[in-house]
């Protein structure tokens, strides 16, 4: 089944069109100041099977509606960005788009997950001139974002790879390992952050 019927063209040109304005921002962020906005970027629209066990799992009836208007990631960004700093200057971007509005916000880096997750995550309603589920023209389509530090997103990854891929016969002395972990490469950013600032006082 193909819950998203024939919006799927949309969500790819909505993809495509998101990466190009983060790639936008980057390449004028180079000119102007010669470093990089992020070290990688990636997207994706979500499979129609991870979508539809997502709306299983919300509870949710598998339709169209719930894929695109109920559950807000079925396009997702994730930056990663090589300092802290990077992160709140894209922010700062993106609240500039004209088309896009800005719907919700989520700091995990200020006030980091109990687990040790930490991560910005926005969520974007993106105009675009398709028709939407609802029937207005121009339409209204959400975007996930996430922006994470290399260390925040290889933390994540790891973090991932090793709970839902394994059995943990020590769950607990595992999840404290893995904060103790999250907090120090926590500590890291901020003091690469802090030599990033000593460096340019410098030049």
């Amino acid at each position: 089944m193909d819950i998203y019927r024939g919006y799927t063209p949309v969500l790819n040109k909505l993809l495509e069109q998101m990466l190009g304005y983060f790639r936008t921002e980057n390449k004028l962020h180079q000119e102007k100041t010669g470093d990089s906005l992020y070290e990688h970027l990636i997207g994706r629209v979500k499979q129609p099977k991870s979508m539809i066990e997502k709306c299983q799992r919300k509870d949710l009836p598998v339709t169209p509606e719930s894929a695109l208007k109920v559950n807000r990631d079925s396009v997702g960004i994730r930056v990663v960005c090589n300092f802290i700093d990077d992160i709140y200057t894209c922010i700062d971007l993106i609240n500039n788009w004209d088309d896009v509005t800005i719907v919700e916000q989520k700091d995990y880096i200020t006030n980091a997950k109990p687990n040790g997750y930490r991560s910005y995550h926005m969520i974007l309603d993106v105009e675009r001139a398709e028709k939407d589920i609802e029937g207005n023209t121009p339409g209204h389509y959400f975007v996930e974002v996430q922006l994470r530090t290399i260390a925040m997103d290889t933390w994540a990854s790891l973090e991932h790879e090793m709970k839902y891929k394994h059995k943990i016969k020590n769950p607990e002395m595992i999840g404290k390992e893995l904060k103790r972990v999250a907090d120090e490469l926590a500590s890291c950013d901020v003091s690469m952050q802090t030599l990033r600032h000593l460096i340019r006082e410098e030049d």
